[in-house]
């Protein structure tokens, strides 16, 4: 079996991403997420311009988050992507980790479904190339 693609990156909290109890607001950990996203797509090599020449868009249709403990101004934390589907979709799931630590502070999922560019219209399949690409990057 092999083992699913994954990304993760390290980031430190900004101060413009607290709130006045120093803690992040709720809303900034999707953008935690989209950042590792964006790191395990570019690992598949289907960054947005490869994407974008797909002829595919992939809006995200479902968000899932649960807040275990909350992050805090300057605290380090990694933060891990995890392509757990493409069929049809694509189902990714997140783990925010304290670097110092290694406890799970946060974990979610999205969902992604293809829409074809040119007409807006849902389609039920996986690019061939994203396939590829992320057969490549798992091998």
């Amino acid at each position: 079996m092999t083992a699913p693609l994954q990304a993760d990156v390290t980031l430190e909290v900004p101060f413009h991403d607290v709130g006045s109890m120093g803690i992040v607001w709720h809303g900034h950990y999707l953008k935690y997420f989209e950042i590792a996203r964006t790191a395990l797509m570019r690992r598949a090599g289907m960054d947005l311009a490869e994407m974008q020449a797909s002829g595919y868009v992939w809006p995200v249709v479902t968000c899932d988050v649960k807040y275990v403990r909350p992050l805090r101004y300057g605290q380090k934390v990694r933060v891990v992507a995890t392509l757990e589907d493409y069929d049809c979709r694509l189902r990714i799931s997140y783990a925010i980790f304290d670097l110092e630590s290694g406890e799970r502070l946060t974990r979610g999922s999205t969902t992604q479904f293809p829409l074809d560019a040119a007409t807006g219209e849902t389609r039920f399949e996986t690019p061939a190339g994203l396939v590829a690409a992320i057969e490549r990057a798992m091998a």
